[in-house]
This record gives structure tokens, sequence and C-alpha cells, in this order.
């Protein structure tokens, strides 16, 4: 189980932190496992606080312990009054507050003492210890400041110029991932998150694009023609944008360096078991798979794709190793598949190992999908196809590395979209997507989930993941599945259930000392100028907290 990061050491803010803190109430109640309870001052105003805001609690003993909001409620000393509330104005003012009053459920997540690192909490306040609304001191105290190895993913929910940080050097170091329900802006919020990652240059990025979302334009609302990665000048080098499919990368113009071919000769059965559910291949069938790999190692794809049956098929047949009705089942199912246009009988170039020479030298790549995005057992192999071969060649540069004290391969994220379809209960220990999820970072190399679905990935997969941005969700299961394999924030499922369908999300685990809900940045003119080419950092700027627009050349 996942514990709430608590490495990174911060400086105490001993005595009153600048500006004026606004006082909430005192603790009243409440548990280490489900969080204190605050009874709110008469003067508080309960409609001005919301699921999600941070909370500092002074203790008795110099500590300061920090919290979010998961719930707020309405009480009273007598229940009769709920049963006969007052009809006169005047005494309804002279309850609030006294016979009636607002409380807050507090989850705490971290403790601060003088001069000490932020630990986990293993303790609660005591009764009636002062609780505030945290400062934007107080904050930035336990988030990342600004440098280098930081990302600006939004602000906090109750104070837009309070900026939050992921820590992006502890983000790719783990499997990541990105949850939310269609429409609540996952692609939007994941690009830059990437970009950031390029253009630190923590690691080299293969983005499986299914829908083209990445690579060259994405469309924002009311069709609005945004910038992919390849648009963005600080880091447009070191992107390259493969395709499979030519023709739809001509429509878009997206500028594609070449487009992937596959050669029958290159595929494996591995490949197409991953496809056992999709294509809806029985145990049978696969087995029949294996079979014809060892009697045609070359070319058992082509005796599948041939209307005549071979002599050696017909051995396996007179032997009863296949059942000619499995075979011609096994025929009608791959036929769809082995017919897409960037599966070829032959290829003139080894496309998988000019990836991988992209990725080796510390590019990124964009593999774009065009019309086959919509295509699943499509989009399920190539990803599967890449994916296998990339592994195995990190696997082998690793451990020569470590055999002969040679440089480790450079870090790779692949982020992978629809990523449920890899790692259903079931199927994850068989794919490499799984694989990659469980070792971590043994072999430099980790996942990033992007999916709307969590509750179909597998409970082992999900207790892997190191950070969890979570976007809106609707499903009651999607919701339980995104605290799997975490402890401790449980209670976090109301303030998850709370976000607005658009830029909120609940960030918790790696990246972040504490669970945080961000109003996300807003892709667009501001987000590029995070990455643009020169000198003049003042105009940049400028664009970036909407002063005034900046140079073609700095956006």
């Amino acid at each position: 189980m996942d514990e709430i990061n608590n490495e990174t050491p911060v400086i105490f803010f001993g005595g009153e932190p600048q500006g004026a803190r606004q006082k909430l109430g005192v603790v009243v109640g409440g548990s280490l496992s489900e969080g204190v309870l605050v009874k709110l001052d008469r003067d508080t105003l309960i409609e001005g606080l919301s699921v999600g805001s941070y909370v500092t609690i002074d203790g008795q003993t110099n500590r300061k312990f920090f919290g979010l909001i998961t719930d707020i409620a309405l009480d009273a000393t007598d229940q009769k009054i709920q049963k006969t509330p007052p009809t006169d104005e005047f005494i309804a003012q002279v309850y609030r507050g006294t016979a009636v009053y607002g409380t807050l459920a507090v989850k705490p997540m971290l403790v601060m003492e003088a001069g000490a690192e932020r630990k986990p909490i293993k303790t609660v306040p005591a009764h009636f210890t002062q609780a505030y609304r945290s400062t934007p001191e107080e904050v930035q105290a336990i988030f990342a400041e600004p440098d280098s190895k930081t990302y600006e993913i939004g602000s906090a929910l109750d104070n837009d110029k309070l900026n939050i940080r992921l820590n992006l050097e502890r983000f790719v170091e783990r499997s990541s991932a990105v949850f939310g329900r269609s429409g609540t802006g996952k692609t939007f919020l994941t690009l830059p998150l990437l970009a950031s990652v390029i253009h630190q240059q923590l690691a080299s990025v293969l983005i499986f694009d299914m829908h083209n979302d990445y690579g060259y334009t994405l469309k924002g609302d009311k069709n609005r023609k945004l910038k992919g990665l390849k648009q963005l000048n600080a880091i447009a080098s070191r992107i390259t944008i493969v395709t499979l499919d030519e023709a739809s990368s001509r429509l878009r113009n997206s500028r594609p360096e070449f487009a992937l071919k596959i050669g029958y000769d290159q595929i494996e059965v591995e490949d197409i078991e991953m496809l056992r559910d999709v294509l809806s291949l029985s145990d049978v069938q696969v087995n029949a798979l294996f079979l014809l790999k060892r009697k045609f190692p070359k070319d058992w794809i082509r005796q599948l794709l041939n209307d005549e049956v071979d002599p050696g098929v017909q051995e396996l047949f007179d032997s009863g190793k296949i059942v000619e009705g499995t075979y011609g089942a096994m025929q009608r199912k791959l036929t769809r598949l082995l017919k897409f246009d960037f599966l070829q009988d032959r290829v003139a170039d080894d496309f998988v190992t000019r990836i991988i020479g992209h990725l080796e030298r510390g590019e990124s790549v964009v593999v774009e999908f065009g019309r086959y995005g919509s295509d699943l057992p499509a989009y399920v192999f190539v990803a599967n196809f890449l994916t296998r071969r990339i592994h195995r060649r990190y696997v082998e540069m690793k451990e020569t590395a470590e055999g002969s004290g040679g440089a480790e391969p450079q870090k790779l994220v692949i982020a992978i979209e629809e990523a449920h379809k890899f790692l259903e209960p079931g199927i994850a220990e068989l794919t490499i997507f799984g694989t990659i999820a469980r070792e971590l970072r043994k072999y430099n190399v980790t996942l990033l989930i992007v999916d709307q679905r969590p509750s179909q990935i597998d409970a082992e997969v999900m207790s892997q993941i190191g950070t969890r941005i979570t976007c809106a969700l609707s499903d009651e299961k999607d919701i339980s599945a995104v605290f799997t394999g975490v402890s401790g924030v449980q209670e976090l499922r109301s303030v998850l259930a709370a976000l607005d369908s658009k830029q909120q999300a609940l960030i918790m685990g790696h990246a972040v000392p504490m669970p945080v809900v961000v109003k996300t940045a807003e892709y667009g003119e501001a987000m590029y100028a995070r990455y643009a080419i020169g000198d003049d950092a003042e105009k940049r700027q400028n664009l970036l907290h909407g002063k005034k627009s900046a140079p073609d050349d700095l956006i």
C-alpha cells in the first residue's frame, strides 16, 4: 500500500504566516482513520467553504496539521430544531452559531514541527485546537517551489493565484495515470504535462496517439485548432511523428517523418495473442497459431492468408494437431486484421529499430493512428507490437549496462490511451503493459495510463501506479477504483465526486507531498509561452499572466 509521499524537506514557517489567518473553528472530535471534525465559529461563512480546500490546525506542541476538507455538514445541539425550525428571522439569527452550526470533516495529511521536515500523520490534534483556512504561504511551504524540475499543473481550488506544482522527477520515476470520464479534458491536461517532461529532458516519451491529438494539432472547444507537441517551439526538434495512415496525415497536415509499416515476417504469435478478447480467439485457436508458427517460422501469416492449403498445413490436419475447422475460424478472424494497409508482405526498412533509435537518443515519438484509431484491433495490435520490442531492447540495454558498467538507457515514458484494454483483470499479467506496470522503474520504462474506466484495470496494476491525476468520474465503481492500493485517502471519495466536469482534478501520490485538488491550467496561448524559444523572458511572462500578446516567434 502506498503512503502519501513525505520525503522532501520543507522550511517550517514559525510564528504567524504572512497575511491574516482566517479562523474557521475548533476541533471537537474525529479519529486518525476517518479524519477530524471541526465545529465552525459563528462568524464563519459556511457557504464560502468547499470540499478540497486546505485547512491548517495548530497543534498543542508547536506542530501544525495540514489537511483537506472532505465534507461539510449542518448540525444542531437539539435535533428538535430540525423538525420545528424558527419562523422569526431574529430567532434564526440567534440560533445560528449557537443552537445550530456548521461542521467540517477534515482529513489531515501531513504534520510539521518547528525546524523539522513534513511527516506522515500518526496522531490527531487535541480537542478544541484551532483550525484555520491555510494561507498561500503555508500551501507554498508544502508544495514544490518553482524550479527546472517541476510542472505548474494549475491553481488551488479556492485561490487562482496559488500555483500547484508537480515534482516531475518523481512523476517519471514510477508509472502514473490520468483518469476522467469522456469530455473532462484529459488530453488538455496530459499533453502539456508530457511537454514539460520532454522540455526538461527527464525522459523520452512514446505516445500511442489513438485520436490524433498529440502530434501536430488537436481540436479544442468550438472546433478551435490548438498546437500539438510538434508546434511547441522549444521541444519541436525532439519530437518525431510517425503515422500508420499517410492519407489521414496529409489531410491533417501533421507532417510525419515516416509511415510505419510492419512485415508479416516480423509478427510473432504473442503479438496476436494480445487480441484474443478483441478478436474472440479461443485458447485452442491461440495454441494452433503457435503450432503453425513452429511449422512455418517466417511464413505462418502468409499460410493463414493463402486460400490454397499448403501440404505442410495438411500434415497438421492429418496428424490431428490442428482441426481443420479451427484453422478456418482462425483465418476468418485474423483476415480483417492482417489486411490493414500498414501490414505488408515485405518491408524494406526496420521501422521499429528507427523508432527505438529516436528514443535512445532522448527524442520522443508520437505514433498517429489516423483512421485506424477507431479500429480497436489495429490500435491494440500496434501498441502491443511496438511496446514488446521496445521493452525487450530496454531490458537488454539495462542488463548490458549493469554487466559492463556502461551507460543506462534513457528513461522512457509510454503514454497509452484506452489502457484498460491492455490491463484488464486476467489479461494484465499476460501483457507487456502489465509487466511494465509491475516492474516499475527496473528497466527505466514506465507507463502513463490515460483512461476513463479505472474500474476495469487490474487491481495489482492500480496498486503500482505512483501518481494519479483524476478528473471527474460518474461511475461509483470508477471512483472507488481510483483509490485502490493507496492508504489513508478513502475519505477523499466525496472530494472526487464533487469535481466539476472540466478543468478540475484530484492529484495524489508520488509526485505531490499530499493530495490536492486543482483547477487545471487552460491549454492555449498562455501554455504555448512555456515552451517558447528566445531570450525575451519578460514577454513570455507577460503572456503567461495575460498582460499582452507576445510576438509570433515566441508562441
